[in-house]
C-alpha cells in the first residue's frame, strides 16, 4: 500500500508554502511556471511528510499518480527473477517520480531520507500539461535528461573499470547538486555502500576499496557519517574519463 492510501499516518504541507521551497522549482518540472500557474498546480496537488524508508510505491502497483520530491532523496528498485532486489537508480529533490506510459509501476520507490512529496494524481497532471504547454515541453526536457542519464550509467557498468565507476558516480552526485544550485565540496550521500555497489554493479568490499584508495590519494576525505568531501574532482573526472590509469 501506497503511504498516500494512509493518511492518517502522515503530516500535510501547508498549501503554497511548499510549493516555495521545492526543488521543481529550481531543476524540476515546476521550474517555468510563473506564480499563477504555480498557485493552480498547488491547488491540484496532496503535500505529505514521509518518513525515511518509507516507500512512495511499489513495482506492480497501479501508475495513476506522479510525484516530485520536495526535498529528500529516494531510491529506486527491481525485483529481479532470483528475488534479489536491484538498485537502478536514486532521485534528489525537484526530481519527478513515476511518471510512465506503462500501467503499473516498474519500480519501487523507497525514500532514504525523511522527505517531503507532492502528489498528482495522473489525469491532473494531464490536464495541467494541455492548460500549459510549457510544463509538457519541462516534462519532455526532464524524460530526455533521464533517458541521457541512463544511457551514461550502461556505459559506466559495461565499459568502466571499478575505480572509474565509483569515480564517475561521485561525480554524478555533483552533477545532481550544481542542477539545484548547491555549491561547496561537502556531498550529503544517504544511500549505503550496499546500495552504490548494486547500483554499480560492484560488491561492497569494492566499492570500500575504491573510497580507500581514493581517500589515500587525498582526493576525497569522509567528515562525517553520510557525508564524502571532495578534495580533487578534477582527478576524478580524468578517472572516470579514462584518461588518468586508476
Amino acid at each position: 500500500m501506497s503511504p498516500f492510501d494512509a493518511p492518517r499516518r502522515l503530516q500535510p504541507d501547508a498549501g503554497t508554502q511548499g510549493c516555495e521551497t521545492c526543488g521543481s522549482r529550481v531543476a524540476g518540472l515546476c521550474r517555468p511556471l510563473d506564480a499563477a500557474a504555480l498557485d493552480e498546480v498547488s491547488a491540484e496537488a496532496q503535500q505529505m511528510a514521509l518518513p525515511a524508508r518509507a516507500c512512495v510505491f511499489r513495482e506492480g502497483d497501479p501508475a495513476g499518480r506522479v510525484f516530485t520530491l520536495i526535498e529528500g532523496t529516494a531510491k529506486l528498485t527491481r525485483l529481479l527473477p532470483d528475488g534479489k532486489q536491484q538498485v537502478v537508480g536514486f532521485r534528489f529533490a525537484g526530481d519527478v517520480i513515476g511518471y510512465t506510459t506503462r500501467e503499473t509501476y516498474s519500480f519501487d520507490a523507497e525514500l532514504l531520507t525523511d522527505a517531503r512529496i507532492c502528489r498528482l494524481d495522473r489525469p491532473q497532471l494531464d490536464a495541467l500539461l494541455r492548460r500549459y504547454p510549457m510544463l509538457e515541453h519541462r516534462l519532455l526536457d526532464l524524460c530526455v535528461q533521464e533517458l541521457t542519464s541512463t544511457q551514461e550509467q550502461l556505459v559506466t557498468v559495461g565499459r568502466r573499470s571499478a575505480e572509474a565507476r565509483v569515480a564517475a558516480f561521485l561525480l554524478s552526485l555533483v552533477e545532481a547538486r550544481r542542477r539545484r544550485g548547491g555549491t561547496g565540496r561537502v556531498l550529503e550521500m544517504p544511500m549505503t555502500r550496499a546500495d552504490i555497489a548494486d547500483f554499480l554493479g560492484l560488491t561492497l568490499e569494492t566499492v570500500s576499496r575504491c573510497v580507500t584508495a581514493f581517500r589515500k590519494r587525498g582526493w576525497l576525505r569522509e567528515p562525517a557519517h553520510q557525508r564524502v568531501e571532495l578534495l580533487d574532482t578534477g582527478a576524478l573526472a580524468r578517472l572516470a574519463e579514462g584518461t588518468e590509469e586508476d
